[in-house]
């Protein structure tokens, strides 16, 4: 991607409604850009950041077996008032209306209720069990207190994925195993360390809960946790303070605020009793299936990352997510001519030009800064706060070297290397 043809500019100041770190950072990089409290418009660099995500969580959804499905935001009450959530949720969260032939309808803020009814037509037998299906999706909740950038939104992307058993035995093992495993990989994998936290179901379910909570100042959550074995929960349902021993091993329990990035439920079958999901076992008898779900903010994942990888001078990407692997800087005397044919012409242009297209002839991500107007300063001012991993600068005077300079985002210190070299590095 050729830097003069990105939509989406970098600017100079923080926006002026901002606090979270996120927030500023991803508007001031060109990431996002923001309709209104809660509800931001994805950018070309903001949706790769978002598509490396959720790649990620696809592949290890499908790894445990997962399915991937696409349902509607639409919804109608009937569907809602079977389970009793239509009044429930349209209290708090869902947004609700009437159609113009005055039918009530609502806007999903989750999706029990619509893959339930979906599963009539797949499941009838016990052979048709376990099942794992999930789908990453917008949606939509009526916040009253919509702030934090991404990591508190009125319409969010989020990866739900809902487990359907024989008996709770089954939906035990899947919970407390492969989804806890499945869970941390995929976290880790974003660059984000996690604790699994115990918690109340709130609108959910009357079980208990896990969330994964990554630990930052920037979080709305407290949570009371052990260094030494993991334990952790909650505040909200917690007895625990700061200082205590942990219940589980005697450590110390150390109170955090943190960002929940992740939640799940052990639903039984709180859904599949009133939408009628029964299945005949081996002896012909009919059962309700029992249900697991399984959420994963996309969107808030992405604000998260960026609030715990940056510094002083903007973001730090880590390279599973970041936009681009390589941020290609050309810094051409030559620009001071006024005629541009002559900065084409010069060898640091024809030498930024040939190696932007032998990286991505090599399967590299790059984003080419061959901007022209643009000073050597405001170039790497826009690397560092943009938070590229790798960034390579061709100049006279590493032409002079026959190398390329590179240097790590996380790092200050730069180096001259060849181009054969430059591969080796950046794939390590």
């Amino acid at each position: 991607m050729r830097q003069s043809q990105l939509f989406g500019k970098t600017l100079r100041g923080d926006p002026k409604d901002e606090v979270s770190a996120n927030a500023k950072l991803l508007e001031r990089g060109g990431f996002v850009y923001k309709t209104m409290a809660g509800v931001y418009d994805y950018l070309p660099l903001g949706v790769r950041v978002i598509e490396k995500i959720k790649n990620i969580i696809r592949e290890e959804m499908n790894a445990i077996g997962g399915q991937e499905v696409y349902m509607t935001a639409l919804q109608p009450k009937e569907r809602w008032e079977r389970t009793g959530r239509w009044k429930e949720l349209g209290a708090e969260i869902m947004y609700q209306f009437k159609d113009r032939s005055g039918r009530d309808l609502g806007i999903a803020s989750t999706h029990e209720e619509s893959l339930t009814e979906i599963a009539l037509r797949s499941i009838s037998s016990y052979k048709d069990f376990p099942l794992y299906v999930y789908q990453i999706q917008s949606k939509f909740r009526d916040e009253l207190r919509a702030k934090s950038g991404l990591l508190r939104g009125r319409e969010f992307l989020m990866k739900d994925l809902y487990s359907f058993h024989t008996d709770e035995d089954d939906l035990s093992k899947f919970y407390t195993k492969t989804i806890d495993t499945a869970y941390k990989k995929v976290f880790k994998r974003c660059g984000i360390s996690v604790v699994v936290a115990e918690a109340s179901g709130g609108v959910f379910t009357k079980e208990y809960t896990h969330e994964y909570q990554a630990l930052s100042e920037a979080g709305e959550d407290l949570i009371f946790y052990c260094e030494k074995c993991g334990f952790a929960q909650n505040k909200e349902i917690s007895s625990l303070k700061d200082g205590d021993k942990c219940p589980k091993c005697k450590g110390i329990v150390k109170a955090s605020k943190s960002i929940e990035v992740g939640n799940i439920f052990r639903l039984g079958t709180k859904y599949s009793k009133p939408l009628g999901l029964l299945y005949a076992d081996a002896k012909g008898e009919k059962k309700p299936v029992v249900m697991g779900s399984y959420g994963i903010g996309v969107s808030r994942l992405m604000g998260t990352v960026a609030e715990i990888h940056n510094d002083g001078r903007g973001l730090l990407w880590p390279e599973t997510v970041a936009p681009f692997k390589v941020h290609l800087i050309v810094l051409d005397s030559a620009k001071k001519a006024p005629p541009s044919k002559a900065r084409r012409a010069s060898p640091v242009a024809a030498s930024g030009e040939k190696l932007y297209k032998n990286l991505l002839a090599k399967g590299v991500e790059v984003l080419y800064d061959d901007r022209e107007e643009k000073s050597a300063g405001e170039k790497f001012a826009d690397a560092d706060l943009i938070g590229i991993p790798w960034r390579v600068v061709v100049s006279e005077k590493t032409l002079a070297s026959k190398g390329v300079e590179i240097k790590r985002r996380s790092e200050k210190e730069a180096k001259i290397i060849s181009e054969k070299e430059l591969l080796k590095e950046i794939r390590l």
